[in-house]
């Protein structure tokens, strides 16, 4: 019956075909809300989340390989040029 009110069905039409009030069901509709809410909830691992998570941990990898290399280059354009021969 509560399926039939989550998918759209008017709650009077429902109410009169099984002989239930519609104070109850939208007493039992609350409650199944709830619950799949609670259910939602409580999931402890969600795959899009852990591929987020595993994304945002090798961006901020790379970022900090940009940045090390990127003062090695600065510190490479300040040192003299040591042991080049002149060609002439």
């Amino acid at each position: 019956m509560v399926l039939r009110l989550l998918r759209g069905e008017p709650v009077d039409a429902v109410s009169r075909e099984v002989g239930v009030t519609i104070a109850e069901l939208e007493q039992w509709r609350e409650l199944a809300l709830a619950g799949m809410e609670a259910g939602l909830k409580a999931r402890t691992s969600d795959p899009l989340e852990a591929r987020l998570n595993d994304a945002v941990r090798r961006v901020g990898e790379l970022s900090m390989e940009n940045e090390i290399l990127r003062k090695e280059r600065e510190l490479q354009a300040r040192r003299p040029l040591t042991g080049r021969r002149s060609s002439t």
